[in-house]
């Protein structure tokens, strides 16, 4: 069962988008002017911290001409070693918020989620965790055999861990600052975190609850997710996270003395 929303959780200030970008020339102008619409018309105060990971394409070149159209975009570049997890920690090292939300740069994301995940955590609650795959939610032309290897991960990691969420994969969930803090030390260089965050925030204690997210496969570009490359290690976080839940006595848990 979800864990309820801590009665002692302070209000939020200011809300952190987190958008790793390699090679999104296609796209990421598109992601981030929608995404500052959206949020200036719902009176979210924000910032979009677009972190672009050793792009070889014009990605970093349009998020400095973007500067000027949306004055909230704070372009970050993460020197190499490149990867997902290694720009995630990037972003999240230079984020000024209080609250972070972890979004795609390919506008597979609904910006109008990002909004309600804003709402949710303002509720109390220290993670909100979307799901696609819940009543309310859906996908959008996902590709079948990504689908079928998407539901049997996630059953895996449902069962293994004895929780209700079933679409801990999804990189797209939003956290407070301190479950960040709290995670820490990331170890995951590519897309395997996103199950590192999310398990590290349930196994450590930090409440949560479930939202439906709807999900679009992207239209320009290509995937940067190689399934081939990643079993092994979705499987190494996966044992790691595991191994900390029934072996390290509670040593990691959040404490709120």
């Amino acid at each position: 069962m979800n864990s309820g929303a801590g009665e002692s959780s302070r209000a939020l200030r200011l809300l952190s988008v987190v958008i790793p970008a390699r090679d999104e020339e296609g796209c990421i102008a598109s992601t981030v002017e929608h995404l500052y619409v959206e949020l200036r018309l719902q009176e979210v105060p924000h910032e979009i911290v677009v972190v672009d990971d050793g792009s070889c394409d014009a990605t970093w070149s349009i998020l400095q001409s973007l500067r000027q159209r949306v004055p909230t975009l704070r372009p970050v570049q993460n020197p190499s070693p490149h990867g997902f997890g290694r720009a995630v920690s990037r972003g999240f090292d230079h984020m000024m918020g209080d609250a972070v939300v972890l979004m795609m740069a390919d506008e597979s994301d609904d910006c109008r989620d990002v909004v309600r995940y804003w709402k949710k955590l303002n509720e109390g609650y220290d993670c909100v965790f979307g799901s696609r795959f819940v009543r309310g939610g859906g996908v959008i032309d996902y590709p079948k055999l990504k689908l079928l290897l998407n539901r049997l991960a996630n059953y895996f990691l449902k069962v293994l861990f004895r929780i209700s969420l079933n679409d801990t994969t999804n990189a797209f969930k939003a956290y407070r600052k301190e479950v960040i803090d709290g995670c820490r030390p990331l170890i995951a260089p590519h897309f395997n975190i996103t199950i590192e965050i999310p398990l590290k925030a349930i196994v450590r204690g930090y409440s949560w609850t479930t939202i439906p997210i709807t999900w679009r496969n992207r239209r320009t570009g290509t995937a940067k997710l190689k399934l081939k490359e990643m079993g092994s290690r979705y499987l190494f976080i996966c044992f790691y996270v595991w191994l900390e839940k029934y072996f390290s006595r509670g040593d990691y848990r959040r404490s709120d003395t």
